[in-house]
């Protein structure tokens, strides 16, 4: 992988985990470091996911893809968030 791929894995990852922070309600205590890795996985998965259904290259967006991406990544967002557990005062 080149440099400019990495840097665009990197990029999107940021994009697709911001995406799935939005679509899960309240506030999620998440370092941005994790928000970027869980968007990376996501977008990993949502394009190996929409090759397999087929549905990766389609003629202009590929919504579905998109919307597999974020889908995976909101999945992460809410698992890592409550993986932490509450506190109890």
């Amino acid at each position: 992988m080149e440099v400019s791929g990495i840097f665009s894995a990197l990029f999107i990852g940021l994009v697709i985990g911001a995406l799935g922070r939005l679509v899960i309600p309240g506030k999620q205590d998440l370092k941005i470091w994790v928000t970027l890795l869980i968007g990376v996985v996501a977008a990993l998965l949502g394009t190996l996911v929409a090759s397999v259904l087929g549905v990766a290259n389609t003629r202009g967006p590929d919504w579905i893809e998109l919307a597999l991406q974020v889908g995976f990544a909101a999945v992460g967002v809410a698992v890592l968030s409550g993986a932490g557990g509450r506190r109890k005062s």
